[in-house]
């Protein structure tokens, strides 16, 4: 096991602006995490599928163009397979689906300009909690 624990980071949808995606990526790999990429334009079967094979201890999922609507989705497959790991959430989504997306299980939703320290923070303290 890594240091930091093992995160899925996915672009599900149509959105392709995989700079921060990456970016966070690299960070979350310097600060000893096993990073599994999937995206850009990953359908949630994919991360269901994924998370399933791979064991994370959460899932990053970034959304910039809308693709947040996809969420409840993916937090019913994983409801339906019975997979228990923390999703989290960055990009841009509007504070209306920021309160819906956190009551129906999201742990954090990121913003951008974060600073990624504290996003690996963040990261950390679910992937130790998972890990119990």
């Amino acid at each position: 096991m890594e240091k930091g624990g093992k995160i899925l980071l996915a672009k599900i949808g149509i959105d392709g602006h995989d700079r921060g995606f990456r970016t966070i990526a690299a960070k979350l790999r310097d600060n000893g995490f096993k990073v599994i990429l999937l995206g850009p334009w990953s359908s949630v079967d994919e991360v269901v599928n994924t998370a399933l094979q791979e064991d994370p201890d959460v899932v990053g999922i970034s959304t910039l163009g809308g693709d947040y609507l996809l969420i409840p989705k993916l937090i019913d497959k994983f409801k339906e397979m019975k997979l228990d790991v923390p999703i989290i959430l960055g990009g841009i989504i509007p504070p209306e689906w920021e309160k819906k997306l956190k009551e129906i299980g999201v742990k954090k939703i990121f913003h951008p300009g974060t600073d990624l320290n504290e996003v690996v923070r963040h990261i950390r303290e679910l992937a130790f909690k998972k890990r119990g």
